[in-house]
């Protein structure tokens, strides 16, 4: 099976390591910067250039589209689709998960558990926006962010609004969440790869920080999950159309509640946590679905 990875960094330790577990199990596999790539859309054949080449010949492409080129490389992935080449999550999954609002708003559909969130345009509604989730300390964070970048934790009520003003002059757009007290600046990555969990870990703030991510400093262990986080995480994977992904949970007094959920999951913290090999388990499931192909454009 030839395997296409779509990264802009072969030396990443998470491309890196599909590169290594696809080369292993007898696969070929070439790593792809979906930012030099240009499409030749028609009905008739629809080609994808890389260079001075044409990428014609793929079995599989595995996307690990980082957050600042989600519009160009989900096009370009949509294009593999096209051409019918199985993608190991479907470019409609992975822009319905980057958007955080989009994202939280199709959990809420499914009747997944969910912080408490607030979004609104007019500046007028900021103490409205911050009631609804219980007042100060809060949560406010940029639509776009990633690993941590943009959330921040306003402790009391003039701080929340100081920060929510700030993000209206700069035009960007955000969310308000309630703070979960009682998850102590920790929360659970559950690994999904289909239809079961096949690892997971708490992630652990560092002294004085809120964020839990690794890239904030972080630190990562080993944890059981119950079947009610489990199979949260695995609803939650399913209803965006997502086949492998990284499902943040949060422990508070009313259950475990959806704090985000990854489609391109970051490879080095489960697999030293928990000492499995997720990237052979991710090519396994390619190759056992890679002819199961029905995307919905």
């Amino acid at each position: 099976m030839k395997i296409g990875i779509l990264s802009r960094n072969p030396k990443i330790y998470s491309t890196d390591r599909l590169v290594k577990a696809s080369q292993a199990r007898g696969h070929q596999v070439r790593v792809i910067d979906p930012v030099r790539c240009f499409m030749n859309i028609t009905s008739a054949k629809p080609m994808i250039h890389y260079k001075d080449e044409v990428l014609d010949d793929f079995q599989v492409i595995i996307p690990r589209i980082g957050a600042s080129i989600t519009y160009y490389g989900s096009a370009i992935l949509r294009q593999f689709e096209m051409m019918g080449v199985f993608s190991l999550n479907e470019s409609t999954s992975i822009t319905r998960s980057r958007d955080k609002l989009r994202c939280l708003q199709i959990l809420a559909r499914a009747g997944i558990g969910l912080p408490v969130t607030s979004y609104a345009h007019s500046t007028k509604m900021t103490e409205q926006l911050i009631e609804m989730v219980g007042g100060a300390p809060c949560v406010i964070k940029l639509v776009e962010g990633t690993q941590g970048k943009g959330v921040i934790l306003a402790e009391t009520q003039k701080a929340a609004e100081s920060v929510i003003d700030g993000f209206r002059q700069m035009k960007a757009h955000f969310l308000v969440q309630e703070f979960i007290k009682e998850a102590n600046g920790s929360d659970i990555r559950a690994f999904v790869i289909g239809d079961k969990v096949v690892a997971s870990m708490m992630r652990v703030a560092k002294d004085g920080e809120f964020r839990s991510n690794l890239h904030r400093g972080g630190r990562a262990v080993q944890v059981d999950i119950t079947d009610e986080e489990a199979a949260m995480a695995i609803n939650a994977a399913k209803v965006l159309g997502l086949n492998v992904a990284g499902v943040d949970l949060l422990r508070s007094w009313r259950g475990p509640l959806i704090l985000e959920v990854n489609s391109s999951p970051g490879l080095q913290g489960i697999e030293a946590s928990t000492g499995l090999d997720i990237a052979g388990m991710i090519v396994e499931y390619a190759e056992q679905n890679h002819e199961n192909k029905d995307y919905a454009g």
